[in-house]
């Protein structure tokens, strides 16, 4: 309320510093609290009852989501079970089937005592290594019991001393018609004896000592037997496969030359070791 206007400034101020201590006096009286601590337990109960309800929810959501994790763990469990369970009766039904061939054990004679034949070596007048190439001609076959008729000098006694018993051999044309090829297999009596052949002719033919012999196969095939060659030879269980290789011209065959490799990776690798040999690893 305004003082008296008559009042003296000095009162007036005297007045208004009372006021004011008695106000300040008022708020520090003891029992009186500000508005604020008045309010604070009651909004402390209030924030703790509606955290009560949220933590049960947030307790019972977790309990779900836990039984629903088990529940597919137990169910991938069950799953995987019945399907190991499934491929395990039909591993066990296939193995029950008979097998398309049986392995047959060509280390010795012993236990491959069945001859060879020419139809075997030798099935046709051509041989087919490649069917996008054009085919070997056979010219002439032959199966002897004298392993000697395929060697000559000391390579033809070290057959002998190891006990072979047979040779079947053919001479044939390249697909070109410039290289006439004797290929043959020796059927030796077991497989160290043929490992032992295979280490032993490499000097012998270095030396001189010996050589594999061509089949001469009629007119313009003399070659194969009078002419400078390439020879190369290979084993396979007790036998040992060979190849001779001469230039229907007479003409000696230079080193790398590629026609003569393509010859024996053909005739020696893939048709006497890797198709004659291998059909006699199964009956």
């Amino acid at each position: 309320m305004p003082y008296p206007p008559g009042r003296p400034l000095e009162e007036r101020r005297r007045a208004c510093a009372e006021r004011r201590a008695r106000r300040a006096a008022g708020r520090r009286a003891p029992g009186r609290r500000g508005r604020h601590a008045v309010r604070e337990p009651y909004v402390t109960a209030l924030i703790q009852a509606l955290q009560r309800p949220h933590k049960r929810i947030w307790q019972a959501v977790i309990s779900v989501l836990g039984v629903c994790a088990l529940l597919s763990v137990c169910g991938l469990s069950s799953y995987f079970i019945v399907a190991d369970e499934r491929q395990g009766r039909g591993a066990r039904a296939s193995s029950v089937a008979a097998p398309t061939a049986v392995p047959r054990d060509i280390s010795s004679r012993t236990s491959d005592p069945e001859p060879l034949t020419v139809a075997e070596v030798f099935p046709g007048d051509a041989i087919i290594v490649d069917p996008a190439q054009p085919p070997y001609r056979v010219l002439r076959t032959q199966a002897s019991r004298d392993c000697r008729a395929a060697a000559s000098g000391r390579i033809g006694r070290l057959l002998r001393d190891l006990g072979c018993s047979q040779v079947v051999r053919g001479t044939l044309r390249s697909p070109a018609g410039g290289y006439l090829i004797t290929a043959g297999v020796l059927n030796l009596a077991e497989l160290e004896g043929a490992e032992w052949a295979h280490e032993r002719i490499a000097p012998l033919v270095d030396g001189g000592l010996g050589r594999f012999e061509g089949l001469v196969a009629g007119p313009h095939t003399a070659a194969i037997a009078l002419s400078s060659a390439r020879v190369g030879w290979h084993v396979r269980g007790h036998y040992l496969v060979y190849c001779v290789i001469a230039r229907a011209d007479r003409k000696p065959i230079r080193n790398g030359d590629a026609h003569a490799e393509r010859i024996l990776t053909d005739l020696l690798e893939r048709h006497l070791h890797s198709t004659v040999l291998e059909r006699r690893t199964t009956s």
